[in-house]
């Protein structure tokens, strides 16, 4: 079941959120603070939060900044719900990262728009992410079975080297057609993510091309090692 965290002090608020997305079977659990929808969003990981500006202690912008730092919750989907309607406060919170700024008091219909829309889109992002993800994964696995299999040191290296250049510009064409998302912070956030994956195949191919200018009977132990690489890349 889809989660939701709904960070808001007002209590009528925040019950009036719970029960209209609750009728559209979504779980929620809520936080009447920023410290204490830091925490539950730490703890809990909803797929995606709702959040007031104007908050006792830290306020939205504090929250959204913090949770932006971690790695576990810096690509959850966003959304500021406040009666701040100023331009400049709603400039402030897309460059820091949020997905979205609704003003309040608004529709059911309103939200639930902007929520879909936020949900569609990080469901196509993290369909991405994970076809990247295990892209790697099957190449790292491709690269232990030729290794098994090739009985020439020299031979298995240029399969390698082969096999690996050709995914590269695929990969380099899937980060770019991320930059559909609406805001800088926001797109940068996405991209970090993939290239990390796209430079463990990229690292792997410069390794393979130093190996078979410098491969000789002496140095054919590197071969060894090339396990341990793709494992510390993992890592």
């Amino acid at each position: 079941m889809t989660k939701f965290l709904v960070i808001e002090d007002a209590r009528e608020v925040r019950l009036n959120l719970q029960e209209i997305l609750e009728s559209k079977d979504f779980e929620v659990i809520d936080a009447e603070n920023g410290e204490q929808g830091i925490k539950r969003a730490q703890e809990e990981l909803p797929d995606l939060i709702i959040c007031d500006i104007m908050l006792p202690g830290l306020d939205g912008y504090d929250v959204l900044g913090e949770l932006r730092k971690e790695p576990i919750t810096s690509t959850i989907p966003f959304i500021f719900l406040t009666a701040k309607v100023d331009r400049d406060d709603q400039r402030l919170g897309m460059e820091l990262g949020a997905d979205d700024y609704i003003t309040k008091p608004c529709t059911p219909t309103e939200l639930l728009s902007a929520i879909a829309t936020r949900m569609k889109k990080h469901t196509a992002y993290m369909e991405s992410y994970d076809l990247e993800k295990k892209r790697a994964q099957a190449l790292q696995k491709r690269v232990q079975e030729l290794e098994k299999l090739s009985n020439s040191q020299e031979e298995l290296l240029n399969k390698l080297c082969e096999e690996l250049r050709n995914p590269t510009s695929n990969i380099n064409l899937a980060i770019k057609m991320l930059n559909v998302a609406n805001s800088e912070e926001t797109r940068q956030r996405y991209l970090r993510v993939l290239q990390q994956e796209c430079s463990r195949e990229i690292a792997i191919i410069n390794q393979f091309s130093q190996l078979l200018k410098i491969l000789t009977p002496e140095n054919a132990q590197l071969l060894s090692l090339l396990n341990s690489l793709n494992k510390s890349n993992q890592d």
